[in-house]
């Protein structure tokens, strides 16, 4: 028998009634409840609330682009009734008349309405209507003595009820708000709405670029029995059936150079990658990233792959290749820097030459610098924390910084002519890194000893080493042709071209901080 206080409740009113009851102690109660009262009179009064039968034959965007352009005594002679769909973003009552703005995914526009152009039983439903409400409705175009292009209609119908009030404007939006209800920042602000636009056109930009280069696009697990590819704290979960530890993947890099053993020779993936680190303006714990893999290629080739992805996206998505970066000009225009990693800790850190070989040396001139140091660090990373203070943050205009050091590029190719060294790159925009890539590691031999160095700095308590992977170095040893591959860090990309200060602004629903009651 079915316990009748948890059955669902049977109709609107019903629904509307036990909605204010839990709203009961909200500060914005009376706003609410007034919303709530029109609701219900409306439902009273046998109207659908959520109806599904209204179809826009018409965009904004189109009709401003077609039509605005023409004068006044233009619209006299046109009898085209035009049908469109939106929000009720503002209004102006003027008792008998009304002006109001709707707007739909392709913009904004004034809509006329008076007790002459729809029947009165419209007219009196339209007065009960509240601004977020969706609405569609069909009339002819003219131009106000001001000259905006307007509707006036002559059918209008309710699309859906908005029971919350919108804020009254954009700047009523706190930080917390846009990004803890994306949806009321996308509604109240245009410029979310195009930066998230924008990053679908640059997503289809690098995958046009990508497929037009032979690049074969793959789907690889997101869950990892051993994570790998990065050196980064995997997020943990469990599978029940398999009665086993996954990890969320960091990276799918293992996974592709697979198939390039395989027989695949150009790959690339766009997904997401999970990371359990902390949340900054540049870190969020999912992100998106491209990796792409090309066989018989060197991280040189790569170079100059990745100065001409970058500006085929930037001519694509916003026309030109030079750009503003907060208030800072950026050219993406070719040629780049290409930096040595031991010059830019020379000639832009201002390093002593003894930095480059000496741990000692290296840790008393991050100490000098204001750097933590830690007495389980090797060399490499010392020196990686002076690239992050003294460094990364004076590379403006695109930077390859080249050959870093073995011991913090555990699967990048050595160097030939100095095995301390790796064939690997880093490109830096803006003070930040936006690509990794290297001559990928082919020597299974050289791959085990790489890992087995990781497992033992992770046993010294190096959360972000990596673990060893015995199946990737059996792949190898079936043979991976020389091959070169990088990754591309989308989110900050987006953030580039849209030129937004935190990857808050370029991810839709970012992970926030628990609020504490």
């Amino acid at each position: 028998m079915t316990d009748e206080k948890n059955q669902a409740p049977s109709n609107v009113e019903e629904i509307i009634e036990a909605e204010e009851q839990r709203l009961a102690d909200d500060e914005d109660s009376p706003v609410i409840k007034a919303r709530f009262d029109k609701a219900k009179e409306l439902a009273d009064g046998g109207l659908k609330l959520y109806p599904n039968t209204f179809r826009p034959e018409h965009k904004i965007a189109g009709l401003r682009e077609r039509f605005s352009g023409l004068e006044h005594d233009d619209f006299e002679k046109m009898e085209d009734v035009f049908t469109i769909g939106g929000r009720i973003m503002a209004r102006r009552d003027y008792g008998k008349s009304t002006f109001f703005d709707i707007t739909d995914p392709s913009g904004r526009m004034q809509v006329y309405i008076n007790k002459q152009s729809v029947d009165g039983e419209t007219f009196a439903m339209f007065k009960k209507l509240d601004i977020g409400d969706l609405v569609g409705l069909s009339g002819r175009l003219f131009k106000t003595k001001t000259g905006e292009l307007t509707i006036m209609a002559n059918k209008l119908e309710l699309v859906t009820k908005s029971l919350w009030p919108l804020p009254e404007k954009y700047h009523d939006i706190n930080v917390e708000m846009r990004y803890r209800q994306r949806y009321v920042d996308l509604i109240m602000n245009e410029d979310s709405r195009r930066i998230f636009q924008l990053r679908s056109k640059i997503v289809a930009a690098v995958r046009q670029f990508m497929t037009g280069r032979d690049f074969v696009e793959v789907e690889t697990p997101m869950m990892h029995v051993i994570p790998g590819g990065a050196a980064a704290k995997p997020f943990e979960t469990f599978h029940h059936a398999l009665d086993r530890k996954l990890y969320m993947r960091i990276a799918p890099e293992l996974h592709l150079k697979r198939l390039l053993v395989g027989g695949f020779d150009r790959v690339f993936e766009i997904n997401r990658s999970f990371r359990n680190e902390g949340i900054s303006i540049q870190h969020n714990p999912e992100f998106t990233m491209m990796e792409f893999y090309q066989s018989y290629a060197n991280f040189y080739d790569l170079m100059d792959l990745t100065e001409e992805l970058f500006v085929f996206v930037a001519e694509k998505t916003l026309g030109t290749t030079e750009i503003s970066y907060q208030g800072t000009p950026v050219s993406l225009g070719r040629p780049w820097t290409r930096l040595t990693w031991n010059d830019a800790l020379l000639k832009v850190a201002g390093a002593p030459p003894e930095v480059l070989t000496d741990r000692e040396a290296a840790l008393a001139f991050l100490k000098s610098i204001g750097g933590e140091k830690s007495d389980q660090d090797v060399l490499g990373k010392i020196q990686a924390k002076i690239f992050d203070l003294a460094i990364e943050p004076k590379l403006i205009n695109p930077t390859f910084i080249t050959h870093y050091p073995a011991d913090i590029s555990p699967l990048a190719r050595r160097n030939d002519e100095n095995p301390s060294l790796t064939d690997r790159f880093e490109l830096f925009v803006t003070g930040r890194e936006l690509a990794n890539a290297f001559s990928e590691l082919n020597d299974p031999i050289d791959q085990r000893g790489r890992f087995q160095a990781q497992v033992a700095e992770r046993a010294a308590g190096d959360e972000e080493s990596m673990y060893m992977d015995d199946d990737y170095v059996r792949a190898l040893m079936y043979g991976m042709p020389p091959a070169a591959g990088e990754g591309v860090g989308i989110d900050r990309l987006v953030m580039l071209l849209a030129d937004a200060p935190t990857i808050k602004d370029v991810i839709l629903f970012p992970h926030m901080r628990t609020i504490s009651k």
